[in-house]
Parts: structure tokens; C-alpha cells; sequence
């Protein structure tokens, strides 16, 4: 089987070993890790987590702009790790998913992520 460690900074650095093939989020949840989701097909934001290391496969999510992924943002639903990665979990990694349209609109290059070739800044 091809696995990957993920290290969980914000949990005491906690470490797993995850099917490559499989969604981080089943992997995880499969050995105890508590975490939260809702549509368990990448279109909502609800099982968002920071990658702070290596890299992940999220070709299938459609939630995030290309602001929030190149804040590290991952949708652990969809996600498959590529590498051995480290992860923030839960809301206190969510320091820079959400901000105040109102205050702070995006920009059109931060609009809606193209998930099928990756952008230069």
C-alpha cells in the first residue's frame, strides 16, 4: 500500500499513516481523528484545513478561490496526500479561509480557482 504520514501541528503534532489512495478526510476519521464535514464531495468549505507542508491532490474540490488555496486551504474530503504532509485542523486554522466581503472584496484573480492547472502569482 503507498502511505503517507500527516502530522497534525495543532493537535501536539499527532502522526497518522494515510492510503495515498484514499480521501485524507475517511483516512483520518478511520483512526480517530475527530473532524468535521458535510458533503464529503469537495463543494462546500466545512472539512477545510491548512496545509503548512508538502502537497496534496484536490483536483475535485470546487469550494475554495484561489485566494483561500494559496493560503494553504484543503478540503479534506477530496484531498489525497502526495507527500508526507503537515496540517492544521479545525477552526483555529481558519484564520485566513474567511474574511468580510464588505471590507475586503476579493480580487478578480482571486475570484474562482481554475482546479485543472495551477496559476502563477
Amino acid at each position: 500500500m503507498n502511505t503517507h504520514k500527516v502530522t497534525i501541528a495543532n493537535r501536539a503534532g499527532a502522526t497518522y499513516d494515510v492510503d495515498a489512495r484514499r480521501p485524507l478526510l475517511d483516512s483520518l476519521r478511520d483512526q480517530g481523528v475527530d473532524l468535521p464535514y458535510g458533503c464529503k464531495y469537495g463543494g462546500c468549505i466545512t472539512c477545510a484545513a491548512k496545509l503548512i507542508e508538502g502537497s496534496v491532490d484536490q483536483r475535485r474540490q470546487v469550494a475554495l478561490n484561489n485566494r483561500q488555496i494559496s493560503n494553504g486551504y484543503v478540503i479534506l474530503c477530496v484531498a489525497r496526500a502526495t507527500t508526507d504532509i503537515t496540517l492544521n485542523i479545525g477552526v483555529d486554522s481558519h484564520d485566513t479561509l474567511y474574511r468580510n466581503p464588505f471590507l475586503d472584496p476579493l480580487k478578480p484573480h482571486e475570484l474562482k480557482a481554475d482546479i485543472a492547472t495551477a496559476k502563477d502569482g
